[in-house]
Protein backbone atom coordinates (compact mmCIF):
# COMPACT_ATOMS: atom_id res chain seq x y z
CA UNK A 1 0.00 0.00 0.00
CA UNK A 2 1.42 3.27 -0.81
CA UNK A 3 0.90 6.28 1.94
CA UNK A 4 2.64 8.77 -0.70
CA UNK A 5 -0.51 10.88 -0.92
CA UNK A 6 -1.79 10.10 2.83
CA UNK A 7 -0.61 10.66 6.30
CA UNK A 8 -1.09 6.98 7.10
CA UNK A 9 2.50 6.73 8.57
CA UNK A 10 3.01 10.06 10.76
CA UNK A 11 5.30 12.24 9.26
CA UNK A 12 8.70 12.81 11.16
CA UNK A 13 10.33 16.42 11.55
CA UNK A 14 13.67 16.96 12.40
CA UNK A 15 15.79 19.97 11.93
CA UNK A 16 18.17 20.60 9.10
CA UNK A 17 21.45 20.48 8.87
CA UNK A 18 24.23 21.40 6.02
CA UNK A 19 24.10 17.51 4.85
CA UNK A 20 20.57 17.73 3.88
CA UNK A 21 21.01 20.93 1.42
CA UNK A 22 20.37 18.80 -2.15
CA UNK A 23 18.00 16.76 -1.19
CA UNK A 24 15.94 19.84 -0.29
CA UNK A 25 16.77 22.21 -3.09
CA UNK A 26 15.60 18.86 -5.21
CA UNK A 27 12.47 18.90 -3.45
CA UNK A 28 11.98 22.68 -3.55
CA UNK A 29 12.19 22.59 -7.48
CA UNK A 30 10.46 19.53 -7.95
CA UNK A 31 7.25 20.72 -6.20
CA UNK A 32 7.01 24.36 -8.04
CA UNK A 33 9.16 24.22 -11.62
CA UNK A 34 9.43 22.28 -14.33
CA UNK A 35 7.30 19.83 -15.65
CA UNK A 36 8.02 17.41 -12.56
CA UNK A 37 6.08 20.51 -10.50
CA UNK A 38 2.76 19.96 -12.61
CA UNK A 39 2.22 16.40 -10.62
CA UNK A 40 0.98 18.52 -8.16
CA UNK A 41 -1.23 21.88 -7.25
CA UNK A 42 1.49 24.28 -6.31
CA UNK A 43 3.14 24.36 -9.19
CA UNK A 44 4.71 27.98 -10.41
CA UNK A 45 5.72 26.64 -13.99
CA UNK A 46 3.38 29.10 -15.73
CA UNK A 47 4.46 32.35 -14.07
CA UNK A 48 8.04 31.24 -14.05
CA UNK A 49 10.97 29.28 -15.20
CA UNK A 50 14.29 28.40 -13.76
CA UNK A 51 15.27 27.55 -10.36
CA UNK A 52 13.08 28.33 -7.31
CA UNK A 53 16.19 28.30 -4.85
CA UNK A 54 20.00 27.05 -4.54
CA UNK A 55 22.21 25.55 -2.84
CA UNK A 56 23.97 28.52 -1.45
CA UNK A 57 20.73 30.15 -0.35
CA UNK A 58 19.26 26.86 1.58
CA UNK A 59 22.88 26.72 3.34
CA UNK A 60 22.71 30.57 4.62
CA UNK A 61 19.24 29.62 6.19
CA UNK A 62 20.05 26.35 7.40
CA UNK A 63 22.70 27.98 9.02
CA UNK A 64 21.23 31.10 10.05
CA UNK A 65 21.01 32.04 13.55
CA UNK A 66 17.46 32.43 14.51
CA UNK A 67 16.38 30.45 11.77
CA UNK A 68 15.45 26.73 11.21
CA UNK A 69 14.12 24.48 8.23
CA UNK A 70 12.22 21.81 9.27
CA UNK A 71 12.76 18.25 7.11
CA UNK A 72 9.92 15.82 6.94
CA UNK A 73 10.22 12.30 6.37
CA UNK A 74 7.77 9.48 5.22
CA UNK A 75 9.27 6.35 5.47
CA UNK A 76 13.32 7.73 6.28
CA UNK A 77 12.41 9.83 2.68
CA UNK A 78 12.15 13.72 2.79
CA UNK A 79 8.96 14.37 1.76
CA UNK A 80 8.30 18.63 2.63
CA UNK A 81 9.98 21.39 4.20
CA UNK A 82 9.45 24.60 5.58
CA UNK A 83 11.54 27.78 7.31
CA UNK A 84 10.58 29.13 9.86
CA UNK A 85 12.49 32.50 11.43
CA UNK A 86 12.31 34.14 14.16
CA UNK A 87 12.31 38.10 13.28
CA UNK A 88 11.41 39.94 16.90
CA UNK A 89 7.92 40.59 16.46
CA UNK A 90 6.80 38.24 14.35
CA UNK A 91 7.95 34.65 12.68
CA UNK A 92 8.39 34.07 8.83
CA UNK A 93 7.09 30.91 6.98
CA UNK A 94 8.92 30.31 3.57
CA UNK A 95 10.65 27.67 1.42
CA UNK A 96 7.25 25.04 1.92
CA UNK A 97 7.74 22.56 -0.20
CA UNK A 98 6.12 19.27 -0.50
CA UNK A 99 6.90 16.55 -3.07
CA UNK A 100 4.12 16.92 -5.68
CA UNK A 101 3.02 13.12 -5.38
CA UNK A 102 2.46 13.84 -1.86
CA UNK A 103 0.34 16.35 -1.95
CA UNK A 104 -3.24 16.82 -1.46
CA UNK A 105 -3.48 14.14 1.57
CA UNK A 106 -3.32 16.45 4.34
CA UNK A 107 0.98 16.90 4.79
CA UNK A 108 1.29 20.50 4.10
CA UNK A 109 -1.72 21.22 6.80
CA UNK A 110 0.45 19.15 9.30
CA UNK A 111 3.69 20.72 7.97
CA UNK A 112 2.29 24.35 8.36
CA UNK A 113 0.64 23.18 12.34
CA UNK A 114 4.16 22.04 13.08
CA UNK A 115 6.06 24.81 11.84
CA UNK A 116 3.01 27.31 13.58
CA UNK A 117 3.46 25.68 17.07
CA UNK A 118 7.30 25.90 17.12
CA UNK A 119 7.16 29.99 16.33
CA UNK A 120 4.31 29.90 19.13
CA UNK A 121 6.14 27.59 21.86
CA UNK A 122 9.97 28.25 21.14
CA UNK A 123 9.90 32.14 19.81
CA UNK A 124 6.69 33.60 21.44
CA UNK A 125 6.07 34.85 18.28
CA UNK A 126 2.31 36.45 17.98
CA UNK A 127 1.90 36.08 14.18
CA UNK A 128 3.12 34.24 11.33
CA UNK A 129 3.91 36.42 8.26
CA UNK A 130 4.90 34.74 4.41
CA UNK A 131 4.89 36.42 1.08
CA UNK A 132 3.14 34.86 -1.67
CA UNK A 133 3.21 35.46 -5.30
CA UNK A 134 0.03 37.66 -5.39
CA UNK A 135 -1.00 35.98 -8.96
CA UNK A 136 -0.95 32.59 -6.89
CA UNK A 137 -4.96 33.08 -6.25
CA UNK A 138 -5.96 29.03 -5.54
CA UNK A 139 -2.54 28.60 -3.28
CA UNK A 140 -3.71 32.18 -1.28
CA UNK A 141 -7.09 30.88 -0.99
CA UNK A 142 -5.63 27.69 0.74
CA UNK A 143 -3.72 29.72 2.85
CA UNK A 144 -6.27 31.91 4.00
CA UNK A 145 -8.09 28.39 4.73
CA UNK A 146 -5.86 27.87 7.55
CA UNK A 147 -6.01 31.57 9.29
CA UNK A 148 -4.06 33.73 7.13
CA UNK A 149 -5.04 37.24 6.11
CA UNK A 150 -4.26 39.18 3.11
CA UNK A 151 -2.69 42.45 4.44
CA UNK A 152 -2.75 44.18 0.83
CA UNK A 153 0.67 45.23 1.03
CA UNK A 154 2.69 44.32 -1.82
CA UNK A 155 6.20 43.91 -2.44
CA UNK A 156 7.74 43.62 -6.13
CA UNK A 157 9.37 40.47 -7.90
CA UNK A 158 13.19 40.17 -7.88
CA UNK A 159 13.18 40.91 -11.61
CA UNK A 160 16.34 40.36 -13.37
CA UNK A 161 17.66 38.41 -10.33
CA UNK A 162 17.78 34.76 -11.87
CA UNK A 163 18.64 33.13 -8.61
CA UNK A 164 14.62 33.26 -8.03
CA UNK A 165 13.30 32.39 -11.42
CA UNK A 166 12.91 33.54 -14.80
CA UNK A 167 8.93 35.37 -14.93
CA UNK A 168 7.10 34.34 -17.63
CA UNK A 169 5.11 37.49 -17.30
CA UNK A 170 5.95 41.08 -16.46
CA UNK A 171 3.01 41.43 -13.55
CA UNK A 172 4.56 39.65 -10.76
CA UNK A 173 4.68 40.57 -7.39
CA UNK A 174 4.61 39.28 -3.95
CA UNK A 175 1.81 40.21 -1.26
CA UNK A 176 2.51 40.16 2.63
CA UNK A 177 -0.29 37.26 4.81
CA UNK A 178 -0.48 37.40 8.00
CA UNK A 179 -1.96 34.84 10.75
CA UNK A 180 -2.32 35.33 14.51
CA UNK A 181 -0.75 33.18 16.67
CA UNK A 182 -1.62 33.93 19.87
CA UNK A 183 0.27 33.21 22.61
CA UNK A 184 2.55 29.64 24.25
CA UNK A 185 -0.54 29.32 26.24
CA UNK A 186 -3.34 29.47 24.45
CA UNK A 187 -4.84 26.25 22.62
Amino acid sequence: MSTTGSLAIAPVFRTATPADVPALVSLVESAYRGDASRAGWTTEADLLDGQRTDAEGVLEVVQRPGSRVLVVEQDGEPVACCHVEHRGDHAYFGMFAVRPAAQGGGLGKVVMAEAERLARSEWGAPEMHMTVIRQREELIAWYERRGYRRTGRTSPFPYGDERFGVPLRADLEFELLVKDLGTAGEV
